[in-house]
């Protein structure tokens, strides 16, 4: 189990950072996949900066994560999918739904179980020579 749960967090840690880098060398391209149209040199910056720190920073804790055994470390990126997904509920809520805008809810909800899951089954930090 263990084993499966390193090698799809693995996986998905490099899509994401993949993800970013995207957003990094090719704002305006990656921005249409997620049906976004930046507004100018303010937006294209937005889209650098932000989604680029966003997929990167979830992907690399993933990473890290599943390379260390670090459990804690998946936590960081559960958040980010987290609050991710609870905009767009909010989203759905306040502003009705589009064609296919549950997927993206699927995959963040999918990523949001198995970080936790891994949170869990990964080993924690070792602290005073004790595992947690």
């Amino acid at each position: 189990m263990r084993i499966v749960l390193t090698a799809l967090i693995f996986l998905i840690g490099i899509g994401f950072v993949l993800a970013g880098i995207g957003f990094l060398v090719d704002p305006a391209g990656s921005a249409a996949n997620f049906g976004l149209a930046p507004q100018g040199n303010q937006g294209l910056s937005v889209l650098r900066a932000d989604m680029t720190a966003f997929f990167v920073v979830a992907g690399l804790a993933m990473l890290y994560g599943a390379w260390k055994r670090d459990g804690d470390a998946m936590l960081v990126a559960a958040l980010l999918l987290g609050i991710a997904f609870a905009g767009r509920l909010v989203g759905v809520f306040a502003d009705g739904t589009y064609p296919g805008f549950w997927l993206p809810m699927l995959g963040e909800a999918f990523v949001v179980v198995v970080t936790l899951i891994a949170s869990r089954v990964l080993p924690h930090h070792i602290a005073d020579g004790i595992d947690d």
